[in-house]
């Protein structure tokens, strides 16, 4: 049986005094409870080294919001996968709608990204999801199912395993709309039937999240799906109360 996972994408939003009071109140809500979902935290870089900090020996991960593809090199800017894993993150976000849409990302990129990622030792959180007239135009399954095939050309069925996959909706990130859980469920289905043609073990065990403004009065009847297997959450994950909730709704 799969594990639920909540991730919190804080996006660019933060700062040292606010990243304290939230990570304190995280910490202080999952402080004996029998939470059985697993959670974590991505967070822009400048405040990696404040979550290895804070979250050190408690039972929330952290990791980047993105990767170069690239080891290292005459590439400003980036953040490499051999840096993120200095700061012991454990995840990172690749292919998120909004390095797609404002970075021009193609899914090659995105492809070479969680490869670097994985070379790390790093778990990449995959992201995939359709516009709204791609939806309009019926071409959801057709859109999740070419980004993530760029992804599944460049790894064995074993690095298919150590993947997480998130379906954003693109239509509903930040807009308050929401998939329902049947439309979400549809198209997570069609992604693990997907992983299935690619390695049939590992279709079973890798989590898929749904990343479409899941909020705690969604988050239970989206995660009861049988193939949601937990969220990535934005604006929710920036109030320690939300997030908490939604990691309750997981368990």
């Amino acid at each position: 049986m799969r594990r639920k996972l909540v991730v919190g994408n804080w996006k660019m939003n933060g700062s040292r005094a606010a990243n304290a009071t939230l990570l304190s109140g995280i910490v202080a809500g999952l402080d004996g409870s029998d939470a059985g979902a697993a959670c974590a935290v991505c967070v822009p870089a400048p405040y990696l080294a404040q979550c290895e900090a804070a979250l050190s020996g408690v039972a929330l991960g952290w990791g980047g919001q993105d990767v170069s593809a690239h080891a290292s090199g005459a590439y400003t800017g980036e953040v490499s996968a051999a840096m993120l894993a200095d700061f012991a993150c454990r995840y990172v976000i690749v292919g998120h709608s909004e390095r797609r849409a404002c970075h021009a990302e193609s899914d090659e990129l995105v492809a070479q990204k969680a490869v670097a990622a994985l070379g790390a030792g790093l778990t990449p959180i995959v992201c995939v999801g359709e516009t709204l007239a791609e939806r309009e135009a019926g071409q959801t399954e057709a859109v999740v199912s070419r980004q993530l095939q760029a992804v599944l050309s460049l790894l064995s069925g074993a690095q298919v395993a150590q993947l997480v996959l998130a379906y954003e909706p693109v239509w509903a990130i930040g807009t308050g709309k929401t998939a329902t859980p049947q439309m979400a469920q549809d198209v997570h289905a069609h992604l693990r039937a997907q992983l299935k043609q690619k390695d049939a073990a590992a279709a079973d065990t890798v989590q898929i999240l749904y990343g479409g403004s899941m909020k705690p009065d969604n988050a239970l009847e989206l995660m009861a799906q049988p193939d949601i297997d937990g969220g990535l959450i934005g604006g929710a994950a920036l109030k320690a109360a939300d997030f908490l909730a939604i990691i309750d709704a997981a368990g």
